[in-house]
């Protein structure tokens, strides 16, 4: 009998087999290995098979013999577990920078590295329809793109985009570029932020990767960021990416609120008590819009002390959002004046 072209194949063969047809619940016995070999053309023996399985021990699969009716093979641990395949899919699935295009080829290569039956167990639970998923396609290489600046201590070029009434994409600034120093990446309220000193006015301010365009590496090495610089205060500072004048603000919070102040400022925050229902604390704050909607979803459980003037912003802020519903306003009606400036 003729050797078969795909002999040589067979080790990696036998392997591909056992990754993606088999599991603690799905053994493969060597009966099943043989014809499946066959089926690619490829001759085996029993004998033979044993010593593959060997050798595919010492590579580093772990592959575990169980006895039933008969004996059966299948690969116990593998890179990732089931569980943690689910995790990896959910964050795919809930991540709005991800293109639904992008998401579900994602989803496809995560669900190859489970065996074929818990790859069918993972695509029955997969649901991306109905979710709010960015139109950039290009997301992913312009990550890419800043993680490389950043490393190679480079200054990154580009430009910045907004979306208008009409939903059309309108660039910053006439199309002017942008030439910053980056520092960081972070991921923050569902959406990759770069963290850069901008040249222009020598700045230090976030930027979303989804609306960054014609991005390019610069040949000029980066500056280096400030003394004592830290990513992670920087962005707790920082509500919702929402950039401001950064002031120190004093608050006064309900009691039952602690875990939430905790959870947005960190567990190294100085909570003071004031009286048996109440504590404050003093921290930096990039006073924003984003800040102010933060604070009035405790209502009344939670007060700005000081600065004044950040008190009276969010006095001025409730009583412009109220008149908007005055019941004297009709839909015709135009709202008087300008909103306060936030």
């Amino acid at each position: 009998m003729s050797r078969s072209p795909n002999q040589k194949l067979k080790l990696l063969y036998l392997m591909r087999f056992l990754l993606l047809r088999s599991d603690e619940e799905h053994p493969l016995s060597v009966a099943d290995m043989i014809e499946m070999l066959e089926a690619e053309g490829i001759r085996a023996e029993r004998k033979s098979l044993y010593d593959d399985l060997e050798a595919l021990c010492r590579f580093g699969l772990d592959i575990e013999r169980v006895r039933g009716k008969s004996v059966g093979y299948y690969i116990a641990n593998r890179q990732f577990e089931l569980p943690e395949l689910k995790l990896l899919i959910d964050a795919v699935q809930a991540a709005h920078f991800i293109t639904p295009k992008k998401s579900a080829r994602l989803i496809d290569k995560i669900t190859n590295m489970a065996s074929g039956y818990q790859a069918a167990k993972l695509k029955r639970q997969v649901f991306t329809s109905g979710r709010v998923k960015s139109s950039n396609e290009s997301i992913l290489y312009t990550v890419d793109a800043l993680h490389e600046a950043i490393s190679s201590e480079k200054k990154l070029c580009f430009r910045y985009f907004e979306w208008t009434a009409t939903k059309e994409r309108r660039l910053r600034h006439g199309g002017k570029i942008y030439l910053v120093s980056p520092y960081a990446v972070c991921w923050e309220d569902d959406n990759y932020y770069l963290i850069a000193r901008d040249d222009g006015d020598g700045m230090i301010k976030h930027f979303r990767a989804d609306r960054m365009v014609s991005v390019e590496l610069s040949l000029a090495p980066s500056e280096p960021p400030p003394a004592r610089f830290d990513v992670s205060v920087y962005t707790r500072r920082v509500f919702g990416m929402f950039g401001g004048r950064e002031q120190l603000v004093r608050m006064r919070f309900s009691n039952r609120l602690c875990g939430v102040v905790i959870d947005r400022f960190g567990e190294d925050v100085e909570l003071i008590r004031c009286d048996s229902s109440h504590f404050e604390v003093a921290v930096p704050i990039a006073v924003s819009p984003k800040f102010f909607a933060w604070l009035l979803a405790f209502g009344s459980e939670a007060q700005i002390i000081s600065p004044l003037p950040v008190a009276q912003r969010v006095c001025e802020l409730c009583e412009s959002a109220l008149a908007a519903y005055s019941p004297e306003r009709t839909e015709s009606d135009p709202p008087d004046g300008e909103p306060p400036e936030l």
